[in-house]
């Protein structure tokens, strides 16, 4: 009798693409191809075709199939590569035929998510993926020891081969689990304990090579690695920066997105997805000189559904060297920008996008002129640090004069920290601008209460009577005591 054994694999790839008009969303085929040479394959053959619907038994059908064991055998394969997703049976089945591997695509990402992982979480976390992903396809060539025959040295053991790798499967699936939570709760100290010091956190997400990992390095002024390639980073990078006009800032490179991508992959990256969804600000960096930039948008705003994300995003349009469009920003409303214009390889729009995050996570900026007191030392050096002092002189009296950009909101509670009050340092017409606008009634309330001050002298007097002023008394009303 012939037994099934998996095929042990290689690099030598045939890839196969299929259009099923009923997918109304298709992989795209160029994309794939990316995929399989950021897995390091050696593409021999393409096999392309046309159909209605998936075959049961092949997914292909049985003429393709044998169309493609004839180019395997041809070319001395290794594996087969397909752009669709596969059920067990079907992958299975092929593997039969065609006597050599076969990868549908969710099982091409996992191998490369299993390359690209450097750190503890990320491997473990990709493991956990596999695991998932093979808890279905479980296939042995051994089957004929399981069974349970008669007679002496003819018993199988009581539990299967297969059983028995599922329940080693699923001890190691909870064990990983296990480890990803001890993971989660370092993330999530690490997250409040950058909270409690007040430092905003800025994520950068995107479509799988849209330059995320380039405009990270342009940004931080570091070298972290970065390629041409699909999911070249996996493993979340944190830095701290010195933004101008926020002041310090995490910005965080996370795992890049693709269409369909496996739920396994969704659910096992959770915990580094969740370094998103605490963000104050998304950096969406989308590849604008893409032909499938929309659908590229699209699966990016999918992934972030899914994870529930309601963390205000920035659409970052990259790599506007090879679409010759101008670094300028665009506003949704007046004051709230929700788009930019860059390109993080030429260095393009970097001030452009400096400008729209300040004014997203602090609001509108507006040009102050600051007089300051001998005492405001620490005022300057919080200025200074916030990078938004724009010009600085000094006035017949000898005290500095600041001219800064800064939203109205964020100078208020500054001048608060320090001890100031915005008549202190500004010019009427600009200390107006900080202070709180009242409602009619509460105008009314406040003046009613200035009428009452003006009126009682705090010892009882009132209409301004003076307290040191004769008081006429009435004897006739007055009881002598000695009575």
């Amino acid at each position: 009798m012939e037994y099934f054994e998996r095929h042990s694999g290689g690099e030598r790839a045939i890839i196969v693409h299929l259009d099923i008009r009923q997918i109304q969303d298709p992989d795209d085929l160029g994309e794939f191809e990316l995929l399989a040479d950021s897995a390091g394959a050696d593409r021999l053959a393409l096999v392309t075709g046309s159909r209605s619907r998936p075959d049961a038994k092949y997914f292909v059908g049985s003429g393709k199939a044998e169309e493609i064991a004839e180019l395997v055998r041809e070319h001395d394969a290794d594996i087969v590569l397909f752009n669709h997703n596969l059920s067990p049976s079907q992958e299975r089945n092929i593997e039969t035929l065609v006597k050599c591997r076969v990868l549908d695509r969710t099982g091409l990402i996992l191998d490369i998510f299993a390359q690209r992982a450097r750190t503890y979480e990320g491997k473990l976390q990709v493991e956990l993926a596999q695991l998932n992903h093979l808890s279905t396809r479980l296939v042995r060539g051994w089957t004929h020891l399981e069974r349970q025959k008669g007679g002496i040295g003819l018993r199988g053991p009581g539990e299967t081969q297969l059983e028995t790798d599922r329940r080693l499967l699923q001890t190691r699936v909870n064990q990983l689990k296990n480890k990803l939570d001890k993971v989660k709760q370092t993330r999530a100290q690490g997250r409040a304990k950058r909270q409690k010091s007040d430092v905003p956190t800025i994520s950068l997400v995107g479509y799988t090579n849209a330059g995320k990992s380039t405009l990270f390095n342009r940004l931080v002024d570091e070298n972290i690695y970065a390629a041409d390639q699909l999911f070249a980073t996996l493993d979340p990078t944190l830095r701290r920066l010195d933004w101008q006009g926020v002041g310090r800032v995490v910005l965080v490179d996370t795992v890049g997105f693709v269409r369909h991508l496996p739920h396994e992959l969704v659910e096992s990256f959770h915990a580094t997805l969740e370094e998103t969804l605490e963000a104050d600000l998304l950096l969406h960096v989308i590849d604008s000189s893409s032909e499938d930039m929309h659908e590229q948008i699209q699966a990016v705003k999918d992934v972030l559904a899914e994870i529930d994300n309601d963390v205000p995003v920035l659409n970052v349009y990259n790599k506007i060297d090879l679409t010759d469009e101008p670094a300028h920003i665009g506003y949704a409303t007046e004051g709230k920008p929700n788009r930019v214009y860059v390109s993080s390889k030429d260095n393009l729009g970097m001030e452009e996008l400096s400008l729209a995050v300040q004014q997203l996570l602090t609001g509108t900026l507006t040009t102050f002129d600051l007089t300051l007191p001998y005492h405001a030392g620490q005022l300057k050096n919080t200025l200074y640090e916030l990078g938004v002092i724009q010009a600085e002189s000094y006035d017949d009296t000898g005290h500095e004069c600041l001219t800064i950009r800064l939203p109205s909101d964020r100078l208020k509670q500054i001048l608060g920290q320090a001890n100031l009050s915005p008549i202190d340092v500004l010019p009427l017409a600009q200390a107006t601008l900080l202070m709180p606008t009242l409602e009619p009634f509460e105008e009314a309330i406040n003046a009613e209460q200035a009428t009452t001050i003006n009126s009682d002298d705090g010892f009882g007097n009132t209409d301004g009577q003076d307290i040191n002023e004769p008081v006429d008394i009435d004897d006739s009303s007055t009881t002598d005591s000695s009575s």
